[in-house]
């Protein structure tokens, strides 16, 4: 097991450092910052000594190099508009993203996991083709429409929960959260809601799926004939077996949810990533841009590491195949 931990741990590595060349190339050599720092009325010599303080007339290799130096010590410049640090900003708002992907899948799965099991026990029941029915709908609604129903019938029709915004927000050191009081939970309800309709359509599929096929395998009719109870051959012998594609797909989704939220933020005004990143690219913000890319990769490469560890742990057939 530990050589293929080590064997993940540097394709996860190999995997980062691709992606800082992609992110590199396709940031700081297409265009030229200095047309939007200098003014229209700048000489050639005004553009020359800003192009040198950005270290732009360095070759190529250098630039990626001082790049890579600095985004170890997380230094990715300051931002254009405000002059504060790229990182900063992204670090500032990454605990409204994480709270709001995190509530979001536990959502998914709480809901998702029962039903698709349900549905995979008793296909023929029109309860489970209702339930399969609504995870085709709940793949087809686009996340914007979804959140806009939201917002017309629990904010503008019946009045129960804010149509936007964070609310009010707990501290805990430098991280600000606001799942922790009523206030800011009631703001988190909605655009959580919204992306764990689709999440929990897929979740609700793969646990069928999963289900479908543990029910006919010898060790689910082995322990019946045990006489174990039912309650425990489902949720022994047959969950254990259902979590591998479960946790597969739900840590994938998860990653997917943090780095692409920016409908969801922008519908509700969520202040998290996804809505910095989408101003910054408005105003040409180049270094937060960068910055975000960069946690970005860092955090789905990370994850995507810990998924494959935990595949490792459930199924001992990885581990084999990966000794052998």
């Amino acid at each position: 097991m530990l050589s293929t931990i080590v064997r993940r741990v540097l394709q996860t590595l190999l995997v980062v450092l691709v992606m800082s060349a992609l992110v590199f190339g396709g940031l700081y050599l297409v265009g030229d910052p200095v047309d939007m720092l200098a003014s229209p009325e700048a000489t050639e010599v005004q553009r020359e000594l800003i192009r040198q303080s950005f270290g732009l007339d360095q070759p190529l290799w250098r630039q990626y190099g001082i790049f890579l130096g600095k985004a170890l010590q997380l230094d990715f410049g300051a931002s254009f508009l405000t002059g504060e640090s790229a990182m900063h900003l992204i670090l500032e708002r990454m605990p409204a993203t994480l709270e709001l992907a995190t509530l979001a899948m536990f959502l998914s799965l709480v809901i998702g996991i029962p039903l698709g099991v349900y549905a995979g026990l008793k296909p023929n029941n029109k309860s489970a083709r209702g339930i399969m029915a609504g995870s085709v709908l709940g793949f087809s609604l686009p996340n914007f429409w979804v959140g806009l129903m939201l917002i017309m019938l629990f904010a503008v029709m019946l009045g129960w929960l804010p149509a936007g915004g964070r609310g009010t927000v707990e501290s805990f050191g430098p991280i600000k959260l606001s799942i922790f009081n009523w206030d800011g939970f009631k703001n988190l309800i909605l655009p959580a809601s919204t992306i764990a309709v689709a999440k929990c359509a897929l979740i609700i599929r793969v646990t069928r799926a999963a289900t479908r096929e543990c029910l006919p395998q010898d060790y689910i009719k082995f322990a019946r004939a045990k006489g174990l109870r039912e309650r425990r051959v489902l949720g022994v012998h047959l969950m254990k077996n259902i979590l591998i594609p479960i946790v597969t797909i739900g840590g994938l989704e998860y990653g997917q949810v943090f780095a692409f939220a920016v409908v969801t933020e922008t519908v509700f005004s969520w202040p998290g990533m996804g809505k910095l990143l989408i101003d910054s690219i408005i105003t040409l913000d180049r270094p937060v841009v960068v910055a975000y890319l960069m946690l970005t990769v860092v955090f789905l490469a990370t994850l995507n590491l810990l998924v494959d560890i935990a595949y490792t742990v459930l199924d001992p057939r990885v581990r084999l195949g990966g000794s052998a």
